[in-house]
């Protein structure tokens, strides 16, 4: 939890958040599609935790997702994305998909960076769909 939240918010995390989100992710992994995912962590030499990343399968033969993927603010640039989308990817693999895909926003560049240095090919930007009011 606390190398996802520092990935995606940078803050420290608060005993009330870690709560929140261990919650969270024990009602995630308690519910219908727990067994079609993984969630894998990337250590650094000394031992210590420093990037996580999800899996889901669609099922054999399918395409297989990867998100989220997040490195710890203190260990980026020193190659745990790409080695985490590696892991991802053998994973997804071992579940019998066909294929990895991710999704990130463009203008995240370092997330493109990171998936585009582990071997995915950036695809044409998607538009998302609003429904108003």
């Amino acid at each position: 939890m606390e190398v996802h939240h520092s990935a995606f918010r940078g803050t420290p995390l608060s005993e009330k958040e870690r709560a929140k989100r261990v919650a969270w992710w024990e009602a995630m992994m308690s519910g219908p599609f727990a067994e079609s995912g993984r969630m894998l962590a990337v250590a650094e030499p000394a031992g210590r935790r420093v990037a996580v990343v999800g899996v889901w399968s669609a099922g054999p033969r399918r395409p297989g997702l990867v998100e989220p993927l997040g490195v710890h603010r203190d260990h980026r640039g020193r190659g745990y994305g790409v080695a985490a989308c590696a892991a991802a990817a053998a994973s997804l693999r071992a579940m019998g998909a066909s294929s990895a895909v991710v999704a990130a926003e463009s203008s995240n560049a370092a997330a493109v960076a990171t998936y585009v240095a582990a071997g995915f090919t950036a695809g044409p930007e998607v538009a998302d769909l609003v429904r108003p009011g």
